[in-house]
């Protein structure tokens, strides 16, 4: 179900962020083992800076990447949502789904979860017509996930990702893309069974 304020799914709030969700942020942001298939993990005041981004995109574009919290039980997981990919690829521009989530909430299927519930807002309430997903290529958790929320690798879509210095282990990314994103539109908006 979604309304203007979140998405809520079996088990899950998708929601904006708040200010009580800054310090975890930066906690997740800063921890390395959430960020081992990025550059570096982020200082507090980089973090501050994403979350006003990722809220003033909401603001201008009515999508963004959602909070996330466990119905009842933890008031903050993560984010998962939609995010321009705007970098200079030959996919590019397209809008990204894309998961950060805390290594405690890792191995419950939340991230698929809300992966999905985040696609089918993007599909029907937002218009997008076009969402992919990228990773490191490396990042065998994340390529999981794609997986499971049925997307499938688009080898031919490789990149060396051109925000990543060009030495860096990470810079190899991966693409991957839904086989029928019209069939899934519409199973999202309810027109077929």
């Amino acid at each position: 179900m979604t309304d203007d304020a979140c998405i809520r799914t079996d088990r899950l709030v998708l929601r904006r962020f708040r200010d009580a969700d800054r310090g975890p942020f930066a906690e997740l942001n800063a921890d390395p083992r959430v960020m081992e298939h990025f550059v570096r993990p982020l200082t507090r005041a980089e973090s501050d800076d994403f979350v006003d981004r990722i809220e003033e995109r909401f603001r201008k574009q009515g999508y963004s990447l959602w909070a996330v919290e466990v119905r009842g039980s933890d008031p903050f997981i993560g984010y998962v949502g939609l995010w321009d990919a705007t970098f200079e690829a030959p996919f590019t521009p397209t809008v990204e789904v894309g998961w950060r989530l805390a290594a405690r909430a890792w191995g419950h299927g939340y991230a698929t979860e809300a992966a999905e519930a985040a696609v089918d807002d993007g599909l029907v309430r937002v218009g997008v017509r076009d969402i992919v997903s990228f990773t490191a290529a490396a990042n065998l958790r994340s390529r999981a996930v794609m997986e499971r929320i049925g997307m499938v690798r688009d080898p031919d879509g490789d990149f060396l990702h051109p925000a990543v210095p060009e030495d860096h282990p990470v810079r190899p990314h991966v693409l991957y893309r839904f086989p029928d994103l019209e069939l899934r539109r519409r199973e999202a908006a309810g027109e077929v069974a």
